[in-house]
């Protein structure tokens, strides 16, 4: 994984008001991961409140309010499609969800997140797509959920989201991510996010959303 794959995933998190750790700052290529490297970030939202329901399994910038805290693991294979073919033969993508690892997890986030709260962890997994045609895409998400993915993000929907929130007279210069789209946005090398929806999300959401913005 790229650091630039996980700047992405982190500067969404952090334009949504969650508090961001990397796990570590080096690359493991040599030996397996231990334990706690299987972690690529670990994400916690201190706006969340005791009682909330959980989020979808897609998760888009609407549900972010609903995760309390979660372990995300981020797989930048951009020029591929999570088929049931590829969940089936890359047990590496669920190795972050492997016992030992949780077990570690309690001690990464703050110590007044008691044992009854213990149940609002989220294991999320930024991927690049999901299949589009059924029932492949159907397959993709039961095997997602029966390995213990709580929710998806998808790259896509995760810069969709960051671009409409830069604004191109801002000087991001503490973030070469944002900076860079910024420079995009400004010389309009990007097309324009109102006029597109992220991949994957299905028109029952998108009317979801538009009836909650409406007045009442």
């Amino acid at each position: 994984m790229s650091a630039i794959d996980e700047g992405i995933v982190r500067e969404y998190f952090e334009q949504n008001g969650f508090l961001v750790r990397q796990a570590r700052k080096y690359q493991v290529q040599a030996r397996r991961k231990l334990d706690e490297e299987e972690i690529d970030l670990i994400v916690y939202n201190p706006t969340w409140q005791r009682g909330m329901r959980r989020p979808d399994f897609f998760l888009f910038s609407s549900e972010l309010p609903y995760v309390h805290k979660a372990i995300v693991a981020v797989k930048g294979w951009h020029t591929g499609v999570f088929t049931p073919a590829t969940l089936k033969s890359s047990p590496e993508i669920f190795r972050f969800l492997e016992e030992t690892v949780l077990k570690k997890v309690s001690r990464l986030f703050p110590a007044d997140t008691d044992e009854a709260e213990g149940d609002s962890l989220t294991k999320i997994l930024v991927l690049p797509s999901l299949p589009t045609a059924e029932p492949f895409r159907s397959q993709s998400v039961e095997l997602l959920k029966a390995r213990g993915i709580d929710a998806i993000i998808s790259f896509r929907a995760m810069l969709l989201d960051l671009l409409e929130k830069i604004e191109i007279n801002q000087n991001y210069t503490k973030s070469d991510t944002l900076q860079v789209m910024r420079i995009l946005k400004n010389y309009d090398l990007l097309k324009d996010t109102q006029l597109d929806l992220p991949a994957g999300r299905d028109s029952g959401l998108a009317r979801r959303e538009r009836s909650s913005s409406s007045p009442a």
